[in-house]
């Protein structure tokens, strides 16, 4: 059983727990430059360096690399075609899809729903 957050809120929790989308374009994430990292929303697991962020066009936070091994993945078929979904390991929150249509070095991107990530910036 995934342990929620009591503090989710109710789109929050329906993205990470029942594998709903954020609207394109609605996450501040999309314009966050500084330096700093991304956590999981639900248990504040590190999973992304602001290093591998990336501007993808695609309307949701990008990245062409997650940490390592804070990720399973798992196949969907819920618009009619096969994707990889991933959720993070501790909690078992959905965060999005990654994609084989990214920058080097990986080629990868990890489309993910904003409202799923906390930024934390690098301290000074």
């Amino acid at each position: 059983m995934m342990k929620k957050n009591l503090n989710l809120t109710q789109e929050q929790e329906n993205i990470l727990f029942n594998e709903a989308t954020e609207p394109p374009s609605s996450s501040e994430l999309n314009n966050e430059k500084r330096e700093g990292s991304y956590h999981c929303a639900n248990c504040d697991t590190e999973l992304f360096k602001s290093s591998t962020k990336y501007e993808s066009g695609s309307g949701w936070p990008s990245f062409y690399k997650s940490l390592p091994d804070v990720f399973e993945t798992k196949t969907d078929h819920h618009i009619g075609y096969a994707r990889t979904e991933y959720h993070c390991k501790k909690c078992g929150g959905h965060h999005g899809h990654i994609f084989d249509d990214g920058p080097e070095p990986t080629g990868k991107r990890f489309c993910n729903n904003g409202i799923c990530l906390v930024f934390k910036p690098k301290k000074i």
